[in-house]
């Protein structure tokens, strides 16, 4: 059995940017993109929301990050959750950390932890939570 969260970001007009943005600080790779202008929803959305996204699919690794503008006046920050993020060495989590928190906030630097060689949370440019960890080898 494997548990896979559904996980997918909500946007207020900016999921193309935040994903273009995640391919190059992930390393990842967007795999599809559908506009809100291209759909068969395309009627339920203002004519200048045709261009934004009504469903995006970012790889990383083995695992799917997926992406959406909301409506507008229906968008909400997304709270209650972050995005934890596994870097494979310490390098690579100081570099995760450092580009996304590039125009973001930092609520705790990446440090050591009893738990972890390295740990921070930050929120982003475009208002995703993260937290951004790098185990203690066994």
């Amino acid at each position: 059995m494997k548990l896979e969260p559904y996980i997918s970001l909500r946007f207020d007009g900016r999921c193309e940017a935040a994903f273009e943005f995640y391919e190059r600080c992930l390393g990842g790779s967007i795999l599809f993109k559908l506009t809100w202008g291209d759909s068969p929803l395309a009627k339920s959305a203002p004519a200048e929301w045709g261009g934004k996204i009504l469903y995006a699919r970012l790889a990383i690794g083995d695992t799917a990050l997926l992406g959406a503008d909301a409506l507008p006046n229906t968008y909400e920050p997304p709270r209650g959750f972050a995005v934890l993020l596994e870097a494979g060495d310490q390098s690579d989590t100081e570099r995760v950390f450092q580009a996304l928190s590039e125009n973001g906030t930092v609520h705790m630097p990446l440090q050591e932890t009893f738990w972890a060689l390295r740990y921070g949370i930050l929120t982003d440019q475009f208002g995703i939570p993260w937290e951004i960890h790098c185990e203690k080898p066994q």
